[in-house]
């Protein structure tokens, strides 16, 4: 079984950093037992002692994962979080509604779906139909103490797949309404809040780099729910407006406008050897016929090969940063000229 690094050996000298965390508190809500709060989201951040860069990030972890996801690699290694800090942005990093140390009691939130498992930890992050091209995960097998770290963080989705969504969009809202306008991260399930963030505070969400994120339009994501809205499964809204999912899906793709996300840059961050990389093309055009200024971010196309679905986690993940953090700074710029 392969060894684990103690954390002192991975320590790593880096610029002086500023961190906290807080809490966009959930609903009231009666129960047997009283009052309670319904699906906090728990939020943790961290930003360079001096002059962070005027656009603050938001990290937002996929699905069954936490915002630890973003903190560290199964081995031991910094996380694209501390890479963002180095860069010089302020991160916030969210554990989604019944995630991590936001609470999940079914009484309040709903039923929880089913439990993360090593099956389905191999199907998504390391698939042996893709084991030849996915030379990046250097982890092992299921039977690894590396794997062990990335399925103990996985929990339950609630079962509602719309409803989790939308709790997250509104949590997320709020938490723009502290931070002002931010570039928005997303990881895989959690490709689908960032479109409802936008639509959830538009004008606050300056651009999304979804890594990986699911699709492709209307599409069932197995083990979670539908995208029944287009790439959300909780409503979004479109102009002109739309009764509900079945008129969304009934209509000519080229018409779904959504006004949330005009003009918004869009980077859709793909690896070599996973297969979200084949719809990728498919999110990419329903978003531009959306409105975004939405663009596939193919790691090989800038000579990084062999990264699967995990690309924030894999042993080259200080290179997979790097072009998002190109394409980020870029638009950071465009929008300090404009």
């Amino acid at each position: 079984m392969t060894s684990l690094n103690p954390p002192h050996t991975t320590a790593e000298p880096g610029p002086a950093v500023r961190r906290g965390r807080f809490w966009i508190p959930g609903d009231r809500v009666s129960t047997d037992h009283g009052t309670c709060q319904r699906a906090p989201m728990f939020v943790y951040w961290e930003a360079p002692a001096d002059s962070p860069r005027p656009l603050p990030l938001i990290l937002v972890h996929g699905g069954g994962g936490q915002g630890t996801d973003w903190t560290g690699t199964p081995d031991g290694r910094p996380g694209w979080a501390a890479r963002f800090v180095e860069a010089g942005f302020a991160v916030y990093i969210v554990d989604r509604c019944g995630h991590g140390r936001s609470p999940f009691h079914p009484d309040v939130i709903g039923p929880m779906g089913p439990q993360f498992t090593y099956e389905a930890a191999q199907a998504v992050f390391f698939p042996e139909t893709a084991a030849a091209e996915q030379t990046r995960w250097t982890y092992g097998g299921a039977g690894s103490a590396h794997v062990d770290q990335l399925v103990a963080a996985m929990g339950p989705l609630p079962a509602d797949f719309a409803e989790s969504q939308r709790l997250d969009a509104e949590r997320i809202g709020r938490l723009l309404d502290i931070t002002g306008p931010a570039v928005v991260v997303t990881h895989s399930a959690g490709g689908p809040v960032g479109w409802l963030a936008a639509d959830a505070r538009p004008g606050a969400v300056a651009a999304i780099a979804a890594v990986e994120p699911v699709g492709p339009a209307f599409a069932e994501i197995p083990g979670m729910g539908t995208l029944s809205w287009g790439l959300t499964a909780a409503p979004i809204a479109y102009d002109p407006p739309l009764a509900g999912p079945a008129q969304a899906r009934a209509a000519d793709p080229a018409t779904l406008r959504i006004p949330a996300l005009a003009g918004v840059p869009v980077a859709v961050v793909t690896g070599g050897a996973s297969h979200f990389a084949d719809f990728a093309p498919e999110v990419v055009a329903f978003l531009t016929a959306a409105g975004a200024r939405a663009e596939q971010l193919h790691l090989p196309d800038h000579g990084i090969t062999g990264n699967g679905h995990g690309l924030t986690l894999e042993a080259n993940s200080d290179r997979t940063i790097t072009p998002v953090l190109d394409w980020i700074t870029a638009h950071e710029h465009a929008q300090a000229r404009s």
